[in-house]
């Protein structure tokens, strides 16, 4: 994430946005072709996630995404009335304005990453931590081979419910193979 995005890599990333992504309210086309005609307002705009967290925030959504459409934070309101926040961008221009892109971003495409900051209003317990993170991993990593292990038992009762000796032989050793190699992985 960049500290400093000058006005050109903004209007780079918009127009490419506004080319690549269908936008589920066409009033969030609107606002996005204003900032790239008002350079003052592009300057003090902001791409950042969790944008909900900031003083003056714009939360809008492509087709692609399941999050909310469209919203507008201003201190402790919000609003999902577009023509209220394009109201609130063209009285109140110098004032910074946070706005969060909700589009398929995997993996996430260098424009945005050109663009995108650091959000300063995010609370510091908010975000994932390293540890938590690995965490997450190893017990993801151990549910899914649990999963697996259940699964050859699955096939090996189905072998034997149907006397298929030869897939049974063939999924206990498979099912040795992968105790052997659980056990030296949690080592």
């Amino acid at each position: 994430m960049t500290a400093s995005v000058s006005i050109g890599e903004k209007k780079q990333f918009v127009r490419w946005f506004l080319q690549s992504y269908k936008m589920k309210r066409r009033e969030c086309i609107w606002i996005l072709n204003y900032m790239l005609s008002n350079e003052d307002l592009l300057e003090k705009t902001h791409f950042v996630e969790e944008a909900h967290y900031c003083p003056r925030a714009m939360v809008m959504s492509s087709t692609e995404s399941k999050e909310i459409p469209f919203r507008f934070y201003k201190g402790n309101l919000m609003t999902a009335d577009a023509e209220k926040s394009f109201h609130d961008l063209r009285l109140n221009p110098d004032d910074d304005l946070y706005v969060q892109l909700n589009f398929p971003i995997m993996p996430p495409p260098s424009l945005y990453l050109s663009v995108l900051e650091e959000n300063p209003y995010m609370p510091q317990n908010a975000s994932v931590n390293e540890q938590d993170r690995l965490t997450a991993e190893k017990i993801l990593e151990e549910s899914m081979l649990t999963f697996q292990e259940e699964t050859i038992y699955k096939q090996i009762d189905e072998a034997l419910d149907t006397d298929d000796r030869d897939r049974f032989f063939e999924l206990s050793a498979m099912l040795q193979v992968f105790k052997v190699s659980k056990k030296t992985e949690s080592e």
